[in-house]
């Protein structure tokens, strides 16, 4: 599948929009909202843990990833950009205040938020942040620019206008999910598995994807998103019953009719092994759209070579 790649001009505007707002003046994003129905039952989760906002936990989350989709984020799981810092574990190197610094990496995106957690209850110079009631996200935000977490004179107004904007301080009274009731009964005891990582989600042409991976169902993954199995297949025109190879691409919402403006007077060259379907898949429109375009009937089979129009 070769994606057109959007992605870096999308996290710069995202930094530039916020570099450039004040608390007042940041507009809603929807992959920053993909972002926070993705990931804030991880910072409830935390937050019941360790008496880190959830608002605050998401807010820099948002704030230091791109909304997951920085260099740190997705190739390091990095969402908060810590440093490494006596880190023992995997790192990876980006360009920051100088070049190529160390930076944690992780095997998930849960064990960044964890790290994260650990990062500010283990550190004197963060303590006083804890004697705040985690409904005071505006403490929590001054306060850690106060603590030095951040250089940027403007971080604390950021965190606060990511939070009041999606009104994330919603989450800071939320209780996690109980995953399971513990039985009256005395239970051998169960070896937990390792946390699944979540998928990263990804835009293209005005809708959201994710990537499969070995052992996803339509079930799971909608599971994971807020979705029902048969609305996720019904995005990407398939039976919620069919099984998913490893590698394919699943849109999160209804796809559009034509393709990205830029195609509109490219045409798509066919190539080996690829089929109407998948086509369709790589620019993220509909089939029948894909036929409508080129005036083809239902029984066309594409072949090597064929040009075929997506917008």
């Amino acid at each position: 599948m070769n994606l057109m790649k959007t992605i870096g001009l999308t996290v710069l505007s995202l930094f530039l929009s916020l570099s450039s707002a004040s608390a007042q003046q940041i507009k809603w994003n929807a992959e920053f909202q993909a972002y926070i129905d993705q990931y804030k039952d991880l910072a409830i989760e935390e937050m019941a843990q360790y008496r880190i906002p959830a608002s605050i936990t998401l807010a820099q989350g948002l704030l230091e990833s791109g909304a997951g989709k920085s260099y740190l984020s997705r190739y390091g799981n990095n969402h908060f950009g810590i440093k490494s810092h006596g880190w023992t574990g995997r790192t990876i190197r980006h360009d920051d205040d100088s070049k190529q610094e160390k930076f944690r990496a992780y095997d998930s995106v849960r064990e960044s938020y964890e790290d994260h957690s650990r990062f500010l209850a283990n550190r004197e110079r963060y303590s006083r942040l804890f004697s705040l009631k985690t409904t005071d996200y505006k403490g929590w935000a001054r306060g850690l620019k106060e603590c030095g977490y951040a250089t940027n004179p403007q971080y604390a107004q950021r965190l606060i206008g990511i939070i009041e904007t999606y009104k994330l301080y919603e989450y800071d009274t939320a209780r996690p999910l109980k995953h399971a009731v513990a039985s009256v009964e005395p239970q051998e005891p169960v070896k937990r598995k390792r946390p699944v990582a979540f998928h990263t989600i990804n835009s293209y042409n005005q809708n959201f994807y994710v990537y499969t991976r070995p052992g996803d169902t339509f079930e799971s993954i909608a599971h994971e998103m807020g979705l029902s199995a048969s609305a996720l297949a019904k995005y990407n025109e398939r039976d919620s019953r069919e099984a998913l190879r490893d590698g394919e691409v699943l849109y999160l919402r209804k796809k559009q009719k034509k393709a990205d403006r830029r195609f509109k007077n490219v045409p798509h060259v066919v190539k080996q092994g690829e089929s109407m379907y998948t086509i369709a898949q790589t620019y993220g429109i509909r089939l029948a759209s894909l036929y409508k375009l080129n005036h083809l009937s239902a029984d066309y089979h594409p072949a090597v070579g064929d040009k075929l129009r997506v917008y």
